[in-house]
């Protein structure tokens, strides 16, 4: 790849390789996210500005490191505005801006979103074990082994139609 100035535009190609996504990737998000402008020229390539990967990279780290939806992102955007999640992800390695969950989209303790650090080490917390958690679901287990019972059921009917 060919070494840049930081104020240049990127192809779609040099923005996904930066970003490390797929190209149909930024596509996609283009079609969720009006704020994604890219140039176009001639044939329809799209040219980046450094604004654009800015938010795309703020936009990855939220949707993909801090797990919000699609609708969260956009109501982080419609309540703060664009610059928050610009800059919810700093490439210097400094600490992460602050991005207020939207007041409809707060994650449950049991969907807490996960930080820069869960990606980088192994969390600490005891693992549980597969016993413990099977009790502490008993009744989705009684639930599955119904489903799973009825399912062997079908596949022997398919086996027994396939035979005839």
């Amino acid at each position: 790849m060919i070494d840049k100035a930081p104020d240049a535009f990127r192809t779609i190609s040099e923005a996904a390789e930066d970003l490390g996504l797929p190209q149909h990737v930024l596509r996609f998000w283009e079609t969720r996210f009006t704020q994604i402008k890219p140039l176009k020229r001639g044939g329809g390539r799209r040219y980046y500005r450094p604004d654009d990967l800015e938010f795309l990279r703020g936009l990855k780290y939220l949707l993909h490191a801090e797990r919000y939806t699609i609708k969260g992102v956009q109501k982080i955007i419609k309540e703060q505005g664009i610059k928050a999640v610009q800059t919810a992800f700093k490439t210097d390695g400094s600490a992460v801006s602050t991005v207020k969950p939207p007041v409809a989209d707060q994650p449950s303790p049991a969907q807490e979103p996960r930080t820069r650090a869960a990606f980088e080490k192994p969390s600490s917390a005891p693992a549980l074990r597969l016993q413990d958690q099977l009790v502490a679901n008993a009744p989705a287990r009684v639930k599955l082994e119904a489903a799973l019972a009825e399912l062997l059921d079908c596949r022997q009917v398919l086996v027994n139609s396939q035979a005839a």
